[in-house]
């Protein structure tokens, strides 16, 4: 038995187990919570109510391997090696089941939601490509097809870890258009919701797929097995952060829990508990085999994948099953709920800034692991007897706190209503929180806390200086084009339809925190950053580059200051606020805001950079003394004898 026919074998175990256990679980989940009735007007039919979900389990379990099967790679094997070309085999026929599964998912979809029967006639095309292109739903669903087939094709003809990365990245971002339609689409927190689900398919790929890859590559090594617990340690971290935060949304009072979708959500919880302890388990007992010289390391993880596919299946039931409710009447519908999808916040008043809260489940969770993953490296650095400054810290931990606050307090529970409001955001996006990050050295950090990797595979320290020195991160990180890139954010942001999307789309807000604070970073690393980057600027070049573009953001808010005309009149101008300042004053105030609230951030780095020019006087001034002693004072004879010739020389020529 060939050893490509045997990892074809192991694949095949895996789907079979997988997805046989998950249409088990499927069935009965449907049959609890009712996901497969008949409906009373336009009932599409036996075939459609059972067909759905089983095209979305095949699709989720396919999805899982192919792009967890790529994570695993990256992140785990080494360059050009076997292993990698396996792998990517694997992840590309998981995205040709993913295609598929995908495909019957969308027809057997658009027949749920139309009533409709398969006709061959132009009118059942025409309303398939209307499906496909206007609506919302069917629109996610043919961009989650593209990702799939675009992942198939690359997956053939990548051979590369740069490659399989970047693969990975765009599997990932297939996830995104099924986060925004399902029950997160219709959540009252819309964007708890569809932030909570989309690190639950992300976390649920990563330990799904990559157990399968691991069991289909059977790898020799230890270390492969290590790298993959420590995936899957942080994948069933987050599952279980965004599996609390999805229940809290659905389930708000107690006698919820003994709905049909709390037993099934009570069912899935318990399935995904058992599966990590039993997988931790094994696992831990397979890497101490290995490291032990035994050959027989890799037996039948049956009952693994049986429990995996059997939570894939009631999560998929779930998906089907509506979640309990409390009614809203109709006479309660304000104009912000209808815009926002959420009521109007209380008024704004001074103590609103410290009470009022609307956690963002994903800034949460990079803040804590930013946090969590820099003090960890404090402390490498200390156990071994090095030295890291305590402001570099203390930075670096304000930085991320206000982070959190910016995307989970206050500001973001009104800057959808409030313009002043979310200015201040993005001023301290832009300018607040870089300021205090780029002192705090990351990336100087990582790179001495974090071991490099012996062999030629990429870890987080090998990846992330591969980003760092990557010809489009130097050209970026130039301090010109940071410049640039900060100064024209403001026009091609406020003045282009970016602007309302970002406002009344989450993914178009995740975009823009993501932007600004990344801009931000780079103009402030440019000007005072620790970290390794491209050329610095003189210190006198860097104080013009600053006041320049200081005065660009003068500029803006002066010319929001004097507008006549409101931006987004249609949002900012209908929510039918009857509190604080009318739409055209708060607009006016959101200018102030852009002009007077960036003075602090732009003095602490006038500061900064005149305390860097002045050290670096300092150190010339030394570095010229210690040559001078080491000559005795050459230097200085030169200095005195060429002196003396110019004298002698100006006296010639008086006489």
């Amino acid at each position: 038995m060939s050893k490509t026919f045997t990892a074809t074998k192991r694949a095949g175990l895996a789907f079979a187990l997988g997805v046989g256990a998950g249409l088990l679980a499927l069935i009965a989940g449907l049959i609890i919570g009712g996901g497969a009735a008949a409906v009373e007007l336009s009932d599409p039919g036996a075939v459609v109510r059972y067909g759905q979900p089983i095209a979305k389990l095949i699709l989720n379990f396919s999805t899982a391997v192919a792009v967890g099967s790529l994570i695993f790679a990256a992140f785990s094997l080494e360059q050009k090696s076997a292993l990698l070309g396996k792998a990517l085999d694997l992840a590309a026929v998981g995205a040709i089941f993913w295609a598929l599964s995908g495909a019957l998912n969308f027809l057997f979809t658009y027949l749920s939601v139309s009533g409709s029967a398969i006709s061959f006639d132009s009118t059942f095309g025409e309303s398939l490509w209307m499906f496909a292109t206007q609506i919302e739903m069917g629109t996610a669903l043919m961009l989650n097809i593209a990702a799939a087939v675009a992942v198939s094709v690359l997956a053939i003809a990548a051979r590369s870890l740069t490659a399989t990365a970047l693969i990975a990245a765009l599997g990932v971002a297939g996830l995104v258009p099924l986060a925004l339609i399902g029950h997160a689409a219709g959540s009252a927190d819309h964007a708890m919701a569809v932030n909570a689900m989309l690190i639950h398919l992300v976390a649920i790929v990563v330990w799904v797929g990559g157990l399968v890859a691991l069991f289909v590559l059977r790898p020799d090594s230890s270390v492969i097995t290590k790298r993959y617990s420590t995936l899957a340690l942080a994948a069933f971290c987050l599952v279980a952060v965004s599996g609390v935060a999805s229940a809290t949304i659905r389930i708000t009072r107690f006698e919820d829990i003994f709905s049909a979708y709390g037993l099934l959500l009570l069912l899935k919880i318990g399935a995904l508990i058992l599966l990590g302890i039993f997988g931790a388990i094994y696992r831990l007992r397979l890497v101490r085999k290995m490291e032990t010289g035994s050959r027989n390391l890799f037996g039948l993880v049956a009952v693994e994948f049986v429990i995996m596919g059997t939570a894939i299946g009631l999560a998929t039931a779930l998906a089907r099953t509506a979640p309990p409710t409390v009614g809203v009447g109709i006479f309660e519908i304000t104009p912000a709920q209808i815009l926002t999808g959420e009521p109007l916040p209380p008024e704004l008043t001074p103590m609103s800034y410290l009470t009022v809260w609307k956690p963002d489940l994903l800034w949460a969770i990079i803040c804590a692991v930013a946090i969590g993953a820099y003090l960890i490296g404090v402390r490498r650095l200390a156990k071994r007897g090095d030295r890291w400054p305590l402001i570099r810290t203390i930075s670096w931990v304000t930085g991320m706190l206000l982070l959190f606050y910016v995307t989970s307090g206050a500001l973001n529970a009104y800057s959808a209503y409030l313009f002043s409001v979310h200015m201040i955001g993005h001023m301290i996006l832009a300018m607040g929180i870089p300021v205090l990050l780029v002192p705090g050295a990351p990336v100087t950090l990582m790179m001495r806390a974090v071991e490099k990797r012996q062999d030629d595979s990429r870890g987080v320290r090998e990846w992330v200086l591969w980003a760092v020195h990557t010809r489009y991160a130097q050209f970026f990180a130039n301090p010109i084009v940071a410049a640039l890139m900060f100064a024209s954010s403001l026009v091609t942001f406020y003045y282009t339809p970016l602007f309302s999307w970002a406002t009344s789309e989450h993914l178009g807000h995740l975009w823009m925190v993501v932007h600004f604070l990344l801009v931000g970073y780079l103009f402030t690393q440019a000007l005072i950053g620790i970290d390794p980057g491209p050329a610095r600027l003189p210190s006198a070049a860097k104080l013009v580059l600053l006041i320049g573009t200081m005065a660009f953001h003068a500029f803006f808010g002066l010319s929001l200051m004097s507008s006549k005309g409101l931006l987004l009149a249609d949002w900012f101008g209908a929510m039918g606020r009857t509190w604080g300042e009318d739409p055209l004053a708060d607009q006016a105030t959101g200018g102030a805001i852009a002009w007077g609230i960036g003075e602090f951030p732009v003095a602490v780095l006038v500061i900064i950079v005149a305390i860097q020019w002045f050290k670096s006087d300092t150190r010339d001034a030394k570095r010229l003394d210690r040559q001078s002693d080491r000559t005795g004072n050459q230097d200085v004879a030169d200095y005195n004898d060429m002196l003396a010739k110019l004298s002698a020389q100006d006296a010639k020529e008086r006489n």
